[in-house]
């Protein structure tokens, strides 16, 4: 198993992205960590992760409260004794433009899909010094390319890459890989809990198929096993990577 006996703290776990990672995780022989806000959701994959033998832990944390992210840090670290992996896969996408995105809308993004990632890293980076560890964050392909109409979005991605590649130069001298993997659309709640219906959704779909060149959206899964390749020793000499898991999306024109 690829991750035997490795301590792996995740956020965004109760759904997507998460989610499949943290089913990857387990399955590869992991101890696993879950962080966010929705108690029950968490406890839901927890009971799921335990039906393979594997140990897991719930901790109720808001992640973009720094205070939230240092208890909840602690309690992985008293629970398990350390931590090895940090992937975090906690965000949210809304609309808006350059002139109608207000300051809470935009303030609201970077805090959920940016400050949180660097509070968790900032939080992590001694422990993951201690056992040599590694970091992966859930960024997008609107990471690497404009996008219309998810302005906040896509700056809150682009920042988080930045995140990626600074923090990656500054660990390795302590043996800490840091990298990112950047979806394009994935069939995740994350369109839909910004108020898109079903219907919406649906032609969105639909429609992503004609933009990504390999003809179809992906699956969490998809992006799970890229994270599973870069938390791993695989990818031992890979760090400061923002690795595209898109079918091809980033290599085209935005339409």
């Amino acid at each position: 198993m690829l991750l035997e006996n490795k301590i792996a703290v995740i956020t965004g776990a109760s759904s997507g992205i998460g989610k499949a990672t943290a089913r990857l995780f387990a399955k590869e022989g992991a101890e696993l960590a879950f962080l966010g806000r929705d108690d029950k959701a968490l406890q839901a994959i927890v009971a799921e992760v335990h039906e393979t033998g594997r140990p897991a832990l719930a901790v109720p944390a808001n992640v973009t409260r720094i205070e939230d992210c240092g208890q909840a840090v602690q309690k992985a670290v008293e629970h398990f004794g350390g931590i090895d992996i940090l992937v975090n896969a906690a965000g949210i996408i809304g609309n808006g433009t350059i002139k109608n995105t207000t300051p809470a809308a935009w303030d609201e993004m970077m805090c959920v899909n940016l400050n949180a990632a660097f509070y968790l890293m900032q939080l992590a980076a001694p422990y993951l010094e201690k056992s040599r560890g590694n970091i992966v964050n859930v960024s997008s392909v609107t990471g690497m390319r404009a996008f219309p109409n998810v302005l906040a979005y896509c700056v809150s991605k682009a920042g988080l890459d930045q995140l990626t590649r600074c923090a990656a130069l500054e660990l390795a001298s302590s043996g800490v890989r840091v990298n990112a993997v950047n979806p394009g659309v994935v069939v995740t709640n994350l369109h839909r809990r910004s108020g898109m219906d079903e219907t919406k959704y649906a032609a969105f779909l639909e429609h992503s198929k004609t933009t990504h060149p390999l003809g179809r959206v992906g699956r969490p899964e998809d992006v799970a096993e890229a994270i599973l390749y870069l938390a791993s020793e695989r990818s031992s000499w890979i760090t400061g990577v923002t690795l595209s898991v898109d079918g091809g999306r980033q290599l085209t024109c935005a339409r």
